[in-house]
């Protein structure tokens, strides 16, 4: 299933969050492997702070193993079905883990792409300006 995530990065998890991303450690441990790093380098960025990213898991709960993770570096505001379930072929058992392959978002991230700013180069940015 595709989820789409709000978050915010929480306070002061600015500079731990980019090295996790630069090294390629962020979810080092976690079955979802490189879904991490994909979600980073097409999360979005609002002018209020919310960092949004479409991200496929297949617990049970949404997130549930990839929240630990998440939550390290993120307050996670919001996590919904980014699609209906019911057309999701790994959902409906059409096609078992369909969903690493599916464009059934693919509307959605674009959308996504053309709001706000992107994330890692917000990220950067921020870290980059000398303190006011």
């Amino acid at each position: 299933m595709r989820y789409l995530v709000e978050a915010t990065v929480k306070p002061g998890c600015e500079h731990s969050l980019l090295s996790a991303i630069d090294n390629g450690t962020l979810g080092r441990g976690s079955v979802a492997g490189g879904e991490y790093l994909r979600n980073m380098a097409t999360a979005r960025i609002s002018e209020e702070g919310v960092v949004s990213w479409v991200e496929v898991c297949y617990c049970c709960e949404p997130l549930q193993e990839e929240r630990p993770y998440w939550e390290t570096h993120f307050d996670l505001l919001r996590v919904r079905n980014a699609h209906a379930r019911k057309n999701c072929r790994h959902e409906n058992g059409i096609e078992p883990r369909a969903c690493e392959q599916c464009d059934c978002t693919a509307k959605l991230e674009e959308r996504l792409a053309a709001q706000g700013q992107r994330f890692i180069d917000a990220l950067r940015e921020k870290l980059l300006r000398p303190e006011d």
